[in-house]
């Protein structure tokens, strides 16, 4: 990052918005179903072993979070509703809300399905010009998708990032060009963004526990903006000092290209490889192509994960994955599903039993283009197949996942007992 020259005229300060729904996939359960507003639910799988993939505000005050087990959000609140996700709905929800942003400026940067960087420079002829949009995108969300937003406006991403978790949920905090370091300090050194709590734990123990602290290691003399790349201060890199003070140059960037896509499934009891399992992986393929389907995507290359129960010399439960890359892409759930048992098939579990399957792919091409003999073939020997998967989509995507599922891979069918 180096600082404007001194000949140079003052260049306008960039507006950026990031956009943030407000605990995504639970308020979309809440939306839908009136009977769980104002009551503490989580989005997740099995409450013996699985994780809490989104937790709406009322849980969040039992200290419950996303990636927690499920059996500790549990346990911390008596009460709590625990609901399986619909992840082909939140991508459509996603992409309604994509649209809105995209009616602002064209350059929008998703970060997940619930948030993104807008760069509304372009569109906003002075700093309140993006206020006022920020307002206004919230009030759409809300008008149009039924859900709350909260919105960070700064002049960098990093700011804004950081900004928008100030007043969640439903807020707006402006941080003005300028005021980044005086507005950052007081707040801990694990609220900066790209801090780890491994790094952050690493800064407390040397006495660095805000960022104004960490701000204070840069001598008086120095500008943080002229810190130059792998420069170290007192033991702490450069480029952290420098975000300590709210600088950030990244443009916001509007070709993320989504590498992967997975589903797994965590089991109640340590499995043989047997059929409970196959239908488990089964289960994992169809979601896995249900979201191809939406994205408008194809994958060549298939993943199976596997975790056992055997641990490894650092006491971590052992993890196996093997891949292959099929010759033509493919969105059709029992395609992927055959390409990931030859994978199960093949793979030596010495004796262990499973406690853990996923099915992912990736190597993605748009369903519109790709291999077109590869497709025809595979449209072929489905017989159809993708207009029973178009049909099977509207159903899933108006009822829920679970309303119409292949008999195999329903999930209140209990494994065989051990």
């Amino acid at each position: 990052m180096r600082a404007q020259d001194s000949g140079d005229p003052p260049r306008p300060p960039r507006v950026i918005l990031h956009v943030d729904l407000d605990a995504f996939y639970a308020s979309v359960e809440q939306r839908d179903n009136p009977t769980l507003r104002g009551r503490p639910v989580v989005v997740g799988g099995s409450v013996n072993r699985g994780v809490v993939s989104a937790a709406s505000y009322e849980a969040r005050k039992f200290g419950i979070h996303s990636a927690m087990p499920m059996a500790e959000a549990v346990r911390r609140c008596r009460h709590l509703v625990v609901v399986p996700g619909r992840m082909g709905l939140y991508v459509d929800i996603s992409r309604k809300v994509r649209e809105i942003f995209h009616r602002y400026t064209p350059q929008v940067e998703p970060l997940s399905l619930d948030e993104a960087f807008l760069d509304v420079t372009g569109s906003a002829a002075q700093f309140e010009d993006g206020v006022r949009m920020a307002r206004e995108i919230r009030a759409v969300i809300q008008a149009e998708v039924g859900l709350t937003a909260s919105a960070g406006v700064a002049a960098n991403k990093l700011v804004a990032k950081m900004a928008s978790d100030m007043r969640k949920p439903d807020g707006l905090t402006v941080v003005e060009s300028g005021q980044e370091a005086e507005v950052l300090a007081p707040m801990p050194v694990g609220a900066l963004w790209g801090i780890g709590p491994r790094t952050g734990e690493g800064l407390e123990r040397r006495g660095i526990r805000t960022l104004g602290d960490l701000q204070r290691k840069l001598p008086p003399s120095r500008d943080p903006a002229d810190l130059q790349d792998g420069e170290i201060l007192d033991g702490i890199r450069g480029e952290l000092i420098q975000r300590a003070f709210g600088l950030d140059a990244r443009p916001v960037g509007t070709h993320r290209e989504r590498k992967s896509m997975s589903s797994e499934h965590t089991f109640d009891r340590d499995l043989d490889d047997g059929e409970y399992l196959r239908n488990r992986v089964r289960a994992q393929a169809e979601a896995v192509a249900r979201r191809l389907r939406v994205s408008g995507l194809r994958a060549r290359t298939v993943t199976l994960k596997v975790r056992t129960n055997q641990r490894s010399t650092h006491g971590r439960y052992r993890l196996l994955t093997r891949s292959r890359t099929r010759p033509a892409a493919t969105e059709d759930g029992m395609v992927l599903y055959r390409t990931a048992i030859e994978l199960l098939d093949a793979l030596d579990l010495a004796g262990a039993r499973v406690r853990l399957v996923g099915v992912g792919a990736s190597s993605f091409v748009p369903s519109s283009t790709g291999n077109r003999q590869g497709r025809l073939f595979e449209e072929t020997e489905s017989g159809g197949r993708h207009k029973l998967h178009q049909a099977l989509d509207r159903i899933t995507h108006r009822y829920g996942k679970k309303s119409i599922v292949p008999a195999s891979t329903l999930e209140d069918r209990n494994p065989p007992e051990l």
